[in-house]
């Protein structure tokens, strides 16, 4: 199939592009974008330039300028919310571009391969990290019962896969989170989500994750 430029450009954004099997992938989740009437635009597309340069403050900032102008471009993301070098969060980076498209007022769609909920990732971190569990509060007033983490930091968006920001902002933009055990069904599950979304054919869904 050839790309289409009437197509809807979509920013494919997340933690793939520090994967050793990233051009692979995006190649992968490009041919996917167009089987649904998509332009799946990877970072790497914009970043032509930099791959001559050194590593160092000049180069990673002009990343992160390539990156927005590309953003600019798109008229819809998709990203990857799988958490990140084995912490319970995903990619900052990405959360950053999230909120950057929400301002832009930009369908998204989101997509991963840990289906756990965020409080869960938390506690599995904490445990095998820094061996220790967490903390559970129960207020004498009987509000809600809270968890506390080894910095007694309250651990929060319960019920949610991520940040409650980084899902709610995806959910406000009218997309879904697609959960598979592999990110390649993940992502088609998620592509299908948006073009659905932008072609006025997304049926409304459970958001429970149930």
């Amino acid at each position: 199939m050839t790309e289409t430029p009437d197509y809807p450009k979509v920013y494919l954004g997340g933690d793939l592009v520090f994967r050793k099997n990233a051009q692979e992938l995006f190649k992968a989740f490009k041919e996917m974008c167009l089987a649904v009437r998509l332009h799946g635009v990877s970072p790497f597309d914009g970043q032509d330039e930099v791959e001559a340069l050194p590593p160092g403050k000049e180069t990673s900032l002009l990343i992160a300028r390539l990156d927005r102008g590309l953003m600019d471009e798109c008229d819809a993301a998709l990203f990857c919310i799988d958490p990140f070098r084995r912490a319970a969060d995903m990619d900052p980076g990405t959360a950053v571009e999230i909120g950057y498209m929400a301002a832009q007022n930009k369908p998204m769609a989101g997509y991963t391969v840990d289906g756990r909920f965020y409080h869960e990732k938390v506690q599995t971190y904490f445990e095998q990290a820094w061996h220790t569990p967490l903390t559970e509060e129960r207020p004498h007033d009987g509000a809600r019962v809270r968890w506390l983490d080894a910095d007694s930091m309250i651990v929060h968006s319960e019920g949610l896969l991520q940040n409650a920001m980084v899902e709610g902002f995806i959910r406000q933009a009218g997309g879904d989170i697609a959960i598979a055990d592999n990110i390649l069904s993940a992502f088609r599950a998620a592509a299908s989500d948006l073009a659905g979304l932008i072609y006025g054919t997304a049926e409304e869904k459970d958001t429970s994750h149930g």
